[in-house]
């Protein structure tokens, strides 16, 4: 039998075609209304046909010799067999279409009964392949991930290949590891993942030979059986511009007799509709997974990310504006980025907007925007250009900084700088009273030894110790507060805790005279020396004091200092 389906297209608008157009058309042909009556046949057709005239009936005109003819749906064809008035057997092709169906009519040579059971069951076949593939197409549309569009492949190959045996696997195109799999049969050991492919298929598909996985795909030279207990089978491989996305596996039991060559073909369509498929899907995930990723960069992004259109809608406003403001996305998504910063300014920021629309770039320009709080921050921004997939403009991206967190940066660095400055000062002034207090110290005590010797003049020599030792206490204060001023060495050192404590204590003088407080010291038994930084501890319990004489109450109160050695070090 001729390829019946390659004649006319189903499509042909037989119902539009003019007399002398149909009359030239290479087969028997006819237009009928829509209860399948005759309302104009060619030649060929009128020949074949019984007792024909205007309005009778196709049963009628074609008596069928497979099943009675039905009128198709709209756009959806139909094939049966017909006796035709000269004995012969004759195919019928219906397509419905602007309420009018045609008909297109070939003879069948056969001979004898298997002959005619053989043609319709070839055009049922073709019809049953062009209803799987039709519905795989649409499955696949519809399927949201890739088991969805793992069972769609199945199906269709099931309604294809009955009885059969056969495996669909997906794999990742870049690295060949399987990442879709179904099999109907027990398929043997090792061959889930072992994915072998004949070298001719692959060329036949225009796969890129270094792009496939060698360590996954193996190339052969005949086909190799993944099913236990199969005979014969066929492959096929997911290829879509020169990528590979797995392989269709079809094996035939003993006994079921099956066309090869017919098979493969039909194999072969299906793998490449499914193929695409498969890619569009693999595509779409691959934009979706880069776009989230995008998404959460720029929400997530330590730095104000604003984007606005060119309508001056806000597309994009991130979680560090939201920090700053206190504007959620929800509030400010869509709306007019001219109603975030103070009416003053709306004119100032229009302006930049058109700059920057018009391909300009702007750097660091501050703006003041408005806190949900009702308050005002400022930040600076730069501007460049957000486009459309079509290369069009399509609005303004702004990456700022919050200046209100620099500027109190730029406070801090201020003030660290008046300390510096100031304790520069407190050396030089040590230094400048340290000589004279060393005189002080040397001529009372020098005093107090020669009034000592004589009796009557105690009270003369107790207050010369009073000097002398008051001037003692000046001079390690100034020797203690040039060494903490000195730069602190950043590498740990042998320490002795309780000397430590006891500087940090002179230190905190001042704070534990004006809370009133009373500082005791409880000292346990001789502690190890320590390795620490002494600088940094001595920083540590001057802290400790100072909190504790804050939280006193006025006036009063006491704080215990204690040291104690414990196992593996100092308390």
């Amino acid at each position: 039998m001729s390829d019946f389906s390659q004649a006319i297209p189903l499509s042909a608008d037989l119902a539009g075609l003019r007399d002398d157009t149909l009359e030239a058309l290479p087969l028997a042909a006819a237009i009928f209304d829509g209860e399948l009556n005759l309302r104009r046949g060619n030649a060929r057709f009128l020949a074949l046909a019984h007792s024909p005239r205007p309005g009778a009936g196709l049963a009628e005109l074609l008596p069928p010799a497979s099943e009675n003819p039905s009128c198709p749906a709209n756009g959806a064809p139909s094939v049966y067999l017909a006796q035709a008035c000269d004995g012969s057997v004759v195919a019928v092709q219906l397509a419905r279409r602007d309420g009018q169906v045609g008909a297109l009519v070939q003879q069948v040579i056969f001979e004898g009964d298997a002959s005619l059971q053989l043609a319709l069951s070839a055009l049922t076949d073709q019809g049953r392949a062009q209803d799987a593939l039709l519905k795989l197409s649409r499955e696949m549309a519809l399927a949201g991930a890739e088991d969805e569009l793992v069972a769609s492949i199945s199906n269709c190959v099931r309604r294809l290949f009955c009885g059969c045996c056969f495996a669909v696997r997906i794999v990742d195109p870049a690295t060949g590891a399987l990442t879709g799999l179904y099999a109907q049969g027990r398929m043997m050991e090792h061959s889930r993942e072992r994915l072998t492919l004949r070298r001719a298929a692959a060329d036949k598909a225009q796969l890129e030979l270094r792009h496939l996985p060698e360590e996954r795909l193996t190339l052969t030279e005949e086909a190799q059986l993944v099913f236990a207990g199969t005979t014969r089978g066929l492959v096929a491989p997911l290829a879509a511009a020169g990528q590979f996305f797995g392989l269709i596996n079809v094996e035939y039991p003993p006994g079921q007799a099956a066309d090869l060559a017919r098979d493969e073909k039909l194999l072969i369509q299906l793998a490449n509709q499914a193929a695409i498929g498969v890619r569009n899907a693999k595509l779409i995930e691959e934009l979706t997974f880069v776009r989230r990723y995008l998404e959460e960069l720029l929400e997530n992004a330590n730095a104000l990310i604003l984007v606005v259109a060119r309508d001056r809608s806000v597309n994009l406003f991130n979680r560090a504006l939201t920090r700053l403001t206190g504007w959620t996305r929800a509030e400010v998504m869509g709306k007019s980025v001219l109603d975030l910063v103070p009416e003053s300014e709306r004119a100032r920021l229009d302006l930049v907007l058109e700059r920057g629309l018009a391909g300009e770039s702007v750097f660091n320009w501050e703006a003041t925007l408005c806190s949900r709080s009702g308050g005002e921050v400022r930040a600076a921004f730069s501007t460049a250009l957000t486009f459309k997939p079509t290369g069009e403009i399509d609005g303004v991206i702004a990456i700022g900084q919050d200046l209100s967190r620099q500027r109190e940066l730029e406070k801090r660095i201020v003030q660290a700088e008046k300390l510096a400055s100031l304790g520069q000062m407190a050396a030089g002034v040590v230094h400048e009273i340290n000589n004279p207090l060393t005189s002080i110290t040397m001529y009372a005590d020098n005093l107090l030894q020669a009034l000592r010797a004589t009796a009557e003049r105690a009270a003369e020599a107790d207050k010369l110790a009073r000097i002398r030792d008051n001037a003692e206490r000046v001079l390690r204060f100034a020797r203690d507060l040039t060494s903490y001023a000195k730069p602190a060495k950043d590498r740990p050192e042998a320490v002795d805790v309780r000397q430590v404590l006891e500087q940090a204590t002179r230190y905190c003088e001042h704070a534990v005279k004006h809370s009133g407080a009373r500082v005791t010291r409880n000292d346990g038994e001789a502690l190890p020396e320590i390795q620490a930084v002494k600088a940094h501890l001595i920083q540590v319990f001057v802290n400790l004091i100072t909190n504790a004489c804050h939280a006193m109450p006025r006036p009063g109160g006491e704080i215990e200092l204690s040291t104690s050695a414990v196992r593996g070090g100092v308390e």
